[in-house]
């Protein structure tokens, strides 16, 4: 393998799925534990600025839905609705104009790209993320975000089956679910799909793989 990633030269983009406010503060409506939403936010903010300083591309991914039916069309979503499930409170998750579609405050810089039209679990479909990591000739991906078992996870599987690289940024992702399934999504991820690196590492192993940055 040429450098330890497969490709003959790393080009690298971030992409953060769902920092939004309808998981990470006070207003979301699918709310990870307080601390561990400060600390994600925290980490990726500190991820996302040394990104840019070294010249590295970065796209966010945001789930919004129109209506309360285009959640409703998925069976599982359906069936598990006003459950105590973590997942329960879908029907109200992100609905347009609602605040928790914004992104978290110090997640969006000047220059970073918003991808819009996400609205189930894998963040390729029915969007032009693809289009666009094309468009920038990105073949290595910095994933981050929420949630590790299900919107990550489902990426990242896609992502594979595109045939781009994929690095999952471990300090900066984390999940409702507790860290018992984040641990085992990233454990999933690293036997099968890509690369778990920390933040502090991963442009070490980019430069290591041919990266100019």
């Amino acid at each position: 393998m040429s450098g330890g990633l497969g490709v003959d030269a790393a080009q690298p983009a971030v992409v953060t799925i769902d920092l939004h406010r309808g998981h990470l503060d006070e207003v979301a409506t699918l709310p990870l534990d307080r601390a561990v939403s400060q600390r994600v936010v925290e980490a990726n903010i500190g991820f996302l600025d040394d990104a840019r300083r070294r010249g590295v591309p970065v796209l966010h991914v945001v789930t919004e839905y129109r209506t309360r039916e285009e959640i409703a069309s998925n069976p599982f979503w359906r069936a598990i609705s006003g459950t105590n499930v973590t997942r329960g409170n879908m029907m109200s998750h992100n609905l347009s104009g609602s605040p928790g579609t914004e992104l978290m405050p110090g997640i969006m810089s000047e220059g970073d790209l918003v991808v819009g039209g996400k609205r189930r679990y894998d963040c390729f479909n029915a969007t032009d993320l693809e289009f666009t990591l094309r468009n920038l000739e990105v073949n290595t991906l910095l994933i981050t975000g929420v949630n590790t078992n299900s919107c990550v996870l489902a990426t990242t599987i896609v992502a594979s089956t595109k045939d781009f690289g994929c690095i999952v940024i471990s300090d900066c992702v984390d999940t409702v679910d507790g860290p018992d399934l984040h641990e085992a999504a990233l454990t999933c991820i690293g036997r099968a799909f890509g690369w778990v690196s920390s933040s502090r590492d991963v442009f070490r192993t980019l430069q290591e793989a041919g990266w100019k940055g």
